[in-house]
Order: structure tokens, then C-alpha cells, then sequence
């Protein structure tokens, strides 16, 4: 192997703790990265390209060009943020390095491939079809019925995602610019999402955890949590379910995943597992925090070992320890400035963590859930406890914030230039 190994990085805070996964004094480790995200690298890297953004793989694929130069053709390419995912995919492609290709990554990321996988192994999924017009989904819907679900076939963090009652909202997606959707019958359970790793034959280490609210209200401006589930009862059944999609999609190869499913009852008062959704990679918003400061077992690190070539391997997820996380928007659309926020509550469990911005700071536009507003994370004995200090520090803090209009937001001043 050359001793390269070229990283795609955009995380401001220690999402992931790259020194522990790879020796950086035995290769030369790389970074390509945010302005934002530079924050995080480690001291040891061997050389750093700054991008405006690590979704453009053309500004990517400069900057590995200049790394190239200097520390020859990566022998690997890692990227853990699910957003450039397809970037680093299309950099191993055209560098000619091991890895995910587009094609092996395609399952994971157009939503249409992977739902039908799932179907075809015999899985429960809503009804689903590709949506490519108006007319389609009105077709969709005159054999289904309404409501129906309408999002982007590739898209993160609920981005696009509609829900249309009857024929007259279809105008509101006519309206919107073209591209790839899906559209699916509406599913009124619960959501649950499950994270943790298919070794290739079997479970690894993982956990199943239920949203307090959704993902969709969140882009709506409402607060989401999660907290992790203890009841044995409902974790037999999602741990069976759980292998059945991670071989359907996974197959032989070991993989990181975020499974989102739908937890409804049947008339038995058995569990109703439906899929929803899934993703290679670790889950966002605190779950990677949850699982190392929670429960003593890096997730990150099985994602970055795949990536570069080894396999996988992680201690049990110990028992007794419940864990979960909030999420609090900022009340107006990024850029915004912090005026004023309200303490975290004095009464009943705390959060162990907080990231709550200081006032003056100015919220970036910037996608994903590390630049939303506050952030929380948890831990109690049971999933009651740990459910009860969520709700009552998205009852009681507050975050207030004006929006600000400047040309020059941390990531649009960030150009493309060596580092070092």
C-alpha cells in the first residue's frame, strides 16, 4: 500500500477521531476540507487543502490533484460524512483506489434501488414507485390512495420530503425544480432508526432508538430528539429485522449502518416493522457522541476501518446505559445571529453535554445537523428516564436569533488552497 491516504473531512467538532483509526506516523494522511471543518484535524497531518465545499467534487478533485502531487496517488480514499459519500466514490473512480465505487455506493444512496432491494428480499415496505412527474404520483395515488409521500430519490436529512393530501397539492411539486423522487404510501408508526454494523454474516454491535418527533418536523422548525430503546421485547424483532435488510443490502460485504423503520402493532400485539430508509455510514446529529461517551464503543472507527481496507471490529455495546440527543433549530433560516438563549433546565436530569452557541455568533448555512442551533446529549438508566430530561430541556430552553445578510459566511470565504 502507499503510505497516502487522502481524507474528505468536513466536521467542525471531533465527530471523528481520525488519529485513532489511522497511524499517522506510519502513512501520510491528507485532508481535504471546509474552513470550518479545518478546526478539527488533526496536529499530525501530512498536508491540508481547503474547499469551499467537499460535495463539489470538482473542487475535490483539485485539491487531490495538489496532494497527489506532493504525497503521491492515494492509496485510499476515506469519507465519513454521509454528504460526500459520493464525492469520495467518484474520486476512487478516476484515481483508480480500492473502495466504494458509484456503483457498489448506488444501493446506499438512490432511495428507489435500495427500497427495492429490501422489497425483494421479502422485506415489509410501504408501497413505493419511481416518481419522475405530477403524473406519475397521481397514478401512484388513484391505485393507493392519498395521502401519499414524494421525496428525492438521493437526499439527506429529509431534504424535498412532501406529503400531499389529494390531487390539488400536486402543484406544489410541479412547482419545484426537476429531479429523481420516489413517492411511497404514508406510514403513520413511529420511527425508530437503528445504527451499528453488519460484519458481512452478522450483527455486530448496534442499537435501536426511537425519534422524539421526526426528521421532516425538524426542517418544519420543531426541536428532534432520540432515545435509545430498552424494552427486550421490541429489540428481539428489530435485531431480526435489522440482519434481514443489512444482508439485503449488504450481502457478504461488512458495513456501517443508519436503518430508519417504521415501528407500528399488529392486531396480535406483535411488533409492525416497516422500512423506511437507510444509509453506509454512521448516523448523524449525536449519534456518533452517544455510542463513545455513552457506551465506550466508537462506531467510527468500524466505518473507517472498511474504508481503508481492514476489517471491521468492535467491542459489545455494554448493557445498562441508555443514551440519547436533542436538537433545537434556530428560530430563522441560517445565517442568523444569536441574540439571547435561555438556560438548560435546573430541575430533573440534565444533559451531560451541551453545544449552545454564545451569544453574537453567527449560525452558518451550512447542511447537515452540526450547524442547526443547540445541540444536547443524555444518558440515564432507562429509556423513560433518559425520554423524560429530553422533553423537559426542549420544553424549557429557548433560542432566539436575527437574521443577518453577509456575503462572507465561514464557508463562502474558504477557498481552495494548500494549507499545508
Amino acid at each position: 500500500m502507499s503510505d497516502h491516504i487522502l481524507v474528505i473531512h468536513r466536521w467542525r467538532d471531533r465527530y471523528a477521531l481520525y488519529e485513532n483509526y489511522i497511524d499517522h506516523s506510519a502513512h501520510r494522511v491528507s485532508y481535504v476540507t471546509t474552513v470550518l471543518g479545518r478546526q478539527s484535524i488533526p496536529e499530525s497531518a501530512a498536508g491540508i487543502v481547503t474547499v469551499r465545499a467537499t460535495d463539489d467534487f470538482h473542487q475535490v478533485k483539485q485539491a487531490a490533484d495538489t496532494l497527489s502531487v506532493r504525497f503521491g496517488t492515494p492509496a485510499r480514499v476515506v469519507a465519513l460524512n454521509e454528504g460526500d459519500l459520493d464525492t469520495a466514490a467518484l474520486l476512487r473512480a478516476q484515481l483508480g483506489c480500492p473502495g466504494q465505487s458509484p456503483m457498489e455506493l448506488a444501493r446506499f444512496r438512490d432511495k428507489l434501488t435500495m427500497t427495492e432491494l429490501v422489497a425483494g428480499a421479502g422485506i415489509r415496505t410501504p408501497a413505493f414507485a419511481d416518481a419522475p412527474d405530477a403524473d406519475s404520483v397521481r397514478e401512484f395515488a388513484d391505485a393507493h390512495g392519498w395521502p401519499v409521500i414524494v421525496k428525492p430519490r438521493r437526499g439527506t436529512a429529509s431534504r424535498g420530503v412532501m406529503r400531499l393530501e389529494s390531487a390539488a397539492d400536486l402543484g406544489e411539486l410541479e412547482a419545484l425544480e426537476p429531479e429523481a423522487r420516489l413517492v411511497q404510501t404514508l406510514c403513520p408508526d413511529t420511527i425508530f432508526h437503528i445504527d451499528g454494523l453488519w460484519t458481512g454474516t452478522a450483527l455486530g454491535p448496534w442499537t435501536a432508538s426511537r425519534y422524539v418527533n421526526t426528521c421532516v418536523d425538524f426542517t418544519e422548525g420543531q426541536s428532534l430528539g432520540s432515545v435509545e430503546e430498552d424494552d427486550p421485547e421490541l429489540l428481539g424483532p428489530l435485531g431480526e429485522f435489522t440482519a434481514a435488510v443489512s444482508a439485503a443490502l449488504g450481502g457478504r460485504r461488512p458495513w456501517v449502518f443508519h436503518l430508519e423503520v417504521f415501528v407500528g402493532t399488529e392486531e396480535s400485539g406483535a411488533p409492525r416493522l416497516t422500512f423506511l430508509e437507510a444509509g453506509c455510514r454512521v448516523g448523524g446529529a449525536e449519534i456518533p457522541f452517544i455510542w463513545r461517551e455513552v457506551h465506550g464503543v466508537d462506531l467510527m472507527a468500524a466505518a473507517a476501518a472498511i474504508q481503508v481496507g481492514r476489517e471491521p471490529a468492535l467491542d459489545p455495546v455494554p448493557h445498562g446505559s441508555t443514551g440519547g440527543w436533542l436538537l433545537v433549530p434556530t428560530p430563522v433560516p441560517a445565517p442568523c445571529e444569536v441574540v439571547a438563549t435561555s438556560p438548560t433546565p435546573s430541575s430533573g436530569p440534565a444533559p451531560y453535554a451541551a453545544v449552545v452557541p454564545q451569544i453574537g455568533y453567527v449560525m452558518p448555512k451550512v447542511g447537515g445537523y452540526e450547524h442547526v442551533g443547540a445541540r444536547f446529549r443524555f444518558r440515564g438508566g432507562t429509556t423513560h428516564e433518559v425520554e423524560k430530561s429530553i422533553l423537559a430541556t426542549a420544553d424549557q430552553f429557548t433560542l432566539d436569533c436575527v437574521a443577518v445578510e453577509y456575503p462572507g459566511s465561514p464557508v463562502a470565504r474558504g477557498g481552495c488552497g494548500l494549507d499545508r
